[in-house]
């Protein structure tokens, strides 16, 4: 099983907007980060983004780039502050690769306790905009297998 994990992309302050839509550098960079992994024919079940604005409009822009079988769905158990233990768990059992747009700290926290067995780490350094590629080997271990970020596509 693979989990591509997406920060959402850059958004306007809450001070600008409470519902924090995406700047117009956001909207691009996830476009680039996009259009970089077409190419990759990514199939995968499900899109699944926290609901907050500025994860629906990253899920949007990136789904046209990924082939989804059952579509973007709005997840509870995304935002920011959510727990990640009960998504990791659930994860486990999980056969099919699944893209999830949400947000910092909760990606991080889950990164970790995938990858170093504690949530409490910072195993991967995201970017918003980005994407890290997990990956589920033997005895439900989880690896990073890529990542890929709007900086590096200049």
């Amino acid at each position: 099983m693979r989990l591509y994990l997406v920060q959402h992309a850059k958004a306007v302050s809450k001070d600008q907007d409470p519902e924090r839509p995406l700047t117009y550098d956001g909207r691009r960079e996830i476009q680039k980060v996009a259009a970089f992994i077409k190419p990759l024919n990514l199939e995968v079940d499900a899109l699944w983004h926290s609901g907050k604005k500025r994860a629906a409009q990253t899920a949007g822009l990136l789904a046209g780039a990924v082939k989804i079988r059952t579509g973007i769905i709005e997840r509870q158990g995304l935002g920011p502050n959510d727990d990640v233990a009960a998504l990791a768990a659930g994860l486990a059992s999980l056969q099919q690769d699944v893209v999830i747009v949400a947000h910092l700290p909760f990606l991080g926290r889950l990164a970790s306790l995938l990858l170093a067995g504690s949530e409490s780490g910072t195993a991967v350094a995201f970017r918003n905009a980005g994407i890290v590629c997990l990956e589920r080997g033997a005895g439900n271990r989880w690896r990073v297998n890529w990542m890929v970020t709007p900086e590096l596509l200049g």
